[in-house]
């Protein structure tokens, strides 16, 4: 039984992985940032005993470090890190250099980064030292994107955080390796979570699905299976990797 801290489990990827370690016999601390009821109903979902609820918002570094302490207390000790908050392109922060205004580029671009790079960057710090203080090996998994490799025109920043995302997790494999600790990412493709069930059954659907040779897009599951197999035991070796989870819909070399 392995204990596992979820940042963004609320809903989506982050709710398909708290019930992925869940089914494995793992007792989760399932973190929200304001969707409080949604994160209540992925507890509700795991099966299970032990699991518990932690809240906060990721992008103040005080409340990162609070949040590492809290799902400590509530599950006694974090052998398992899954770096998934995270905020998703969407219609509010599209920031295409010709269609916002400097200030807007900015704010933005703070935003972004502050939520997508610097939350896990300080959630990872204060795991590392509870694992590394208890002298006990462990495994982060940080959820990035192909967003990372192809580039993102209309959205830079996020592009931009999480390919920072991953290169931060390739640091840490080598940093961490010392105490035991294990660290690697995966960089989904377009996922059917809740935040995207419009875009697919609208006009943009069809093409959506058509980005991958298999003629649909990814589930949250998929990326929960991915999850769980670099937090095993068996996936020590992996240690640095970024594994895409993308169903052949961007190749990078």
């Amino acid at each position: 039984m392995r204990r596992v801290l979820v940042t963004g489990a609320s809903r989506g990827i982050g709710r398909a992985v708290a019930r992925a370690f869940a089914a494995s016999g793992d007792r989760v601390a399932v973190h929200y940032a304001t969707r409080a009821e949604d994160a209540a109903r992925t507890l509700e979902q795991l099966s299970g005993e032990g699991h518990v609820l932690v809240g906060g918002d990721l992008s103040d570094p005080r409340t990162a470090r609070e949040v590492v302490d809290e799902a400590v207390r509530g599950l006694g000790g974090v052998d398992v890190l899954v770096n998934n908050a995270g905020l998703a392109p969407g219609a509010d922060n599209r920031h295409a250099v010709a269609e916002v205004s400097y200030q807007e580029w900015q704010d933005i671009w703070q935003r972004m980064i502050q939520v997508n790079l610097m939350s896990a960057v300080n959630v990872t710090y204060g795991v590392a030292r509870h694992l590394i203080d208890r002298g006990e090996p462990g495994r982060i998994v940080n959820v990035g994107s192909r967003g990372a490799f192809r580039g993102e025109p209309d959205f830079p920043a996020y592009g931009a955080g999480k390919a920072a995302l991953h290169a931060f997790g390739q640091s840490m494999a080598v940093s961490l390796a010392p105490h035991g600790i294990a660290v690697s990412s995966v960089a989904p493709g377009f996922i059917a979570t809740e935040r995207q069930a419009d875009r697919l059954a609208g006009p943009d659907g069809g093409a959506l699905r058509d980005q991958s040779p298999f003629g649909r897009v990814g589930t949250p599951q998929e990326v929960a299976a991915a999850v769980l197999y670099l937090a095993s035991a068996d996936a020590a070796w992996a240690s640095g990797t970024v594994l895409d989870i993308n169903g052949a819909s961007y190749l990078r070399t």
